[in-house]
């Protein structure tokens, strides 16, 4: 639930139901990561590189799922597109869904107002996974081949210089 307050004297307050995981066989120590709207992608790839690699402390988890609603669909899937360059070998499995949230919209000033609206969202969901996945799977993309990712790795670098 979130509370934010408009210049219009408004208060809203968003609900939404949670939406189950879309894409089947993930491991159970899959990590997940929640792209939020405001969300620094340094410091998301920071943390799921860390623990796709292994941090010294814990070992390494083969499986990493990024997800992300409304204005956070791009950033989820920059946030997957970079790591599939900076990680050889990754499989993929990408499922678009839609997510509907309530926002009940209530006034500040001494009348009561209150307006309810629906709004449907895009959703995506990303697992990259470092064991082979069902290529049968809709949504599924092997491995890139080195050759591809070394003419667009100076690309990738060049973009994380600015990040």
């Amino acid at each position: 639930q979130e509370h934010i307050k408009h210049p219009i004297n408004m208060k809203v307050c968003s609900t939404g139901e949670p939406i189950p995981c879309p894409i089947p066989g993930l491991a159970s120590e899959v990590l997940e990561m929640r792209v939020k709207e405001g969300s620094k992608i340094r410091n998301l790839l920071g943390f799921a590189m860390s623990r796709i690699q292994g941090d010294g402390h814990t070992p390494p988890t083969s499986q990493v799922m990024f997800s992300g609603t409304g204005r956070a669909v791009t950033k989820t899937i920059t946030c997957a597109e970079i790591m599939k360059r900076k990680v050889q070998g990754l499989h993929q499995v990408s499922k678009l869904q839609y997510r509907t949230v309530t926002e009940v919209w209530e006034s500040q000033e001494s009348s009561p107002v209150q307006m309810t609206v629906h709004r449907t969202l895009p959703s995506i969901c990303i697992l990259l996974s470092k064991e082979p996945l069902d290529p049968q799977e809709p949504g599924y993309q092997p491995p890139a081949e080195i050759n591809a990712l070394s003419e667009e790795s100076k690309w990738s670098d060049l973009f994380m210089y600015f990040i």
